[in-house]
Formats: structure tokens, sequence, C-alpha cells
């Protein structure tokens, strides 16, 4: 299920100007591809309900209504997806991560999550590059509700690594004790997923 097919790192550090901001071995585009492993779930928000666990056990839950009275964000970011776009200066809103476990009244148990979605895909990413501002659970793309094939009513948002990491249709995080892999992770795709560092691949 995983082709290669990129060749020639290079390992430029950091970006210098606008250009620069697209990662190696990406290119830029204006539009938003749709890319999913399987059928698109339709999930309406009536039936949305976001659980926060610890291993198996759920720690709080919260209905559509009661996760949009949560504080939200908006922020501008960077997106780059494996399979070689970036997408530069997306504007989106939602629910910081951060806010989630306030709101849930704990600090993380471990050092590891498993973010799950509606359709029983799931990808780790580690707390330190969740909390702290630098994740949240999106809502909206554009000012507008986040549509569905771009993973609404809700996905995960974790920009600064490779796109398959911002899970489309979430409806919860999960605390593990060890780092699990996910779905994309357990059929060769990078543990992590920098785009700096081109960690597409396992042994990238």
């Amino acid at each position: 299920m995983v082709t290669r097919g990129f060749v020639g790192k290079k390992r430029e550090q950091g970006p210098r100007d606008p250009t620069e901001r697209v990662p190696p071995g990406q290119h830029p585009v204006n539009d938003f591809p749709v890319l999913t492993a399987g059928p698109t779930p339709r999930v309406a928000t009536e039936d949305w309900v976001f659980t926060l666990k610890i291993g198996p056990r759920p720690v709080k839950k919260w209905t559509w209504r009661e996760f949009n009275a949560l504080p939200m964000t908006g922020v501008v970011r960077d997106i780059h997806c494996v399979t070689t776009w970036s997408k530069l200066d997306t504007h989106w809103e939602g629910v910081m991560v951060d806010e989630i476990l306030a709101d849930a009244g704990i600090e993380p148990p471990t050092g590891f999550m498993l973010a799950h979605s509606f359709d029983g895909y799931s990808t780790n990413v580690p707390v330190a590059d969740s909390v702290g501002g630098k994740a949240m659970v999106a809502l909206k793309f554009g000012g507008q509700p986040l549509g569905t094939d771009h993973g609404g009513p809700a996905r995960l948002l974790v920009p600064h690594l490779y796109f398959w990491k911002s899970t489309k249709w979430v409806n919860g995080l999960q605390f593990t004790e060890r780092d699990e892999a996910g779905f994309w992770e357990l059929r060769g795709y990078h543990i992590y997923g920098d785009p700096r560092l081109e960690q597409r691949y396992t042994g990238d």
C-alpha cells in the first residue's frame, strides 16, 4: 500500500524567505486536494461525540454543542501532505488540545497519544507535538464549517507534521503508555513524520 517514489533528499534547514516555506520534496498548490484511505463517512453533528481517554478508560465526552462551547482559536498555518503537495497560509478555527485537557481537568499522564476517527482510522501524535498551542481539533476552514471531504465536522490539525497526522473525522484522543503506530504507520509510513526531514517512510 506504500509507494516510495521519492529520491534525493535535501537537508536544508528552516525557511529564510516565503519560497522556502515549502519543505524539501514538496510543491505548492492553490487548491486543496482530497485524499482518503477509504469511503468518506457522513457524520451528523447530532451524532458527533468526542471522547478523551487514558488507555481504555474514558475521561470525558463532549457532544457537538458542548465541544463548540469550549474556547475557540483561529490560526493560519502551512500544511504539507506526504504525497508532496503543500498549501500555504491556510486558515483554521477550532479548539486547541490544551483547551480540551483543561476542560477535562487533567494534565497529560503520558508522552504519547493516538487520535481516532469515525472511520476507524488512527494515528499516533506525541504529546509534545499536541500541546503548547501546536495542535487543535479544527471545526472551520477558511471561515466556513469544515467540509466532509476535508474531515468535517471536525479534524485534528497538527500542521508542523505531515498532513496524514491531522486525522480527518476525528472523534477522540487516547493517551497511551508507548508510541503506538496508527493506520498508516503500520503500513510503512514514518512513526513521526517531520516534513523538513522528509520523514515519509519507515527508515527515513
